[in-house]
């Protein structure tokens, strides 16, 4: 509840919370541990965002470092924290938030090491790992659902995003994206891509000529990462709290705020579809190498 320092009370602090939540919900919110994996542009504004709705336990990982070109979309983005951690930054910007708040963090990002501890108290998680980290989510995934946890993602997708949400008890992670074993990074890449964004609204505005997939640079704007800290603190809350379940996959939406455009979809057999693995075929001759 926090013990006076400085006049900090936990009550206090997310009181203004209250008539959108209860006090009994707040309470809940202030014993939850989320795990969040990645702290880049999604991850440091969903951070900041669970913060602020006064969640007490967070599991933080990732092994990077901020640098210059990473000014345009994450928020501990600054000229005093270029090169620190990622971790350390997001780590203080809670506790300057929550003094109270119980933090583990994961400087080497995580791997079948660590992924136990990880996810060890944990009762829901995030995933905004960068693009191409297809290992460590086929870890996450798999080693959450074993655990009955539930996982969170939307990424960017120009000036909107994608909001997929993995029941533990639903369709997997793999099945929806329609992954094998045996697929090329190329091909993963296809098929992420396919299922992150079956309406690609973003091709509407998007300069493909900066666009290089093996050369893994992807664009991305600052817009997008604070709606989503809204869109991904406000599932968190619905499930923590019991006022809402998010859309679980293979149902997902997506939003534009340049087009003004939502979409809701709910894709019964994922991308495993004849339609769907005909998209990912036009999709993959035409994505720049």
């Amino acid at each position: 509840m926090g013990d006076g320092l400085n006049g900090y009370d936990y009550e206090e602090a997310f009181s203004r919370n209250l008539g959108f939540v209860t006090r009994e919900q707040q309470q809940t919110l202030q014993s939850a541990r989320v795990a969040v994996a990645g702290l880049g542009g999604t991850g440091g504004a969903q951070t900041h965002a669970l913060a602020r709705m006064g969640i007490g336990g967070f599991s933080l990982a990732d092994p990077d470092t901020f640098e210059l070109v990473n000014f345009n979309r994450q928020s501990g983005a600054t000229m005093p924290n270029i090169g620190r951690k990622k971790t350390a930054v997001a780590s203080e910007l809670i506790k300057a938030i929550n003094p109270d708040a119980d933090i583990r963090m994961f400087e080497d990002g995580i791997g079948p090491e660590n992924i136990s501890a990880f996810l060890d108290g944990v009762d829901v998680v995030v995933d905004s790992l960068d693009f191409y980290c297809f290992r460590e989510r086929f870890l996450l995934y798999a080693s959450a659902r074993e655990r009955g946890l539930w996982v969170l993602t939307a990424p960017p997708l120009g000036f909107g995003f994608t909001l997929l949400a993995f029941d533990p008890a639903g369709m997997t992670f793999e099945r929806y994206f329609d992954f094998t074993p045996d697929m090329s990074e190329r091909d993963l890449t296809v098929a992420l891509i396919a299922g992150l964004a079956p309406v690609p609204f973003l091709m509407r505005y998007l300069d493909k000529d900066v666009v290089t997939i093996g050369g893994r640079r992807l664009p991305s704007v600052g817009a997008a990462p604070f709606m989503i800290a809204g869109a991904v603190a406000a599932d968190v809350v619905g499930l923590l709290t019991g006022k809402g379940k998010p859309l679980a996959a293979p149902t997902l939406y997506q939003f534009d705020a340049l087009l003004h455009r939502y979409s809701r979809k709910t894709y019964r057999f994922g991308m495993r579809s004849p339609l769907q693995r005909l998209k990912k075929v036009i999709l993959k001759r035409k994505l720049p190498q």
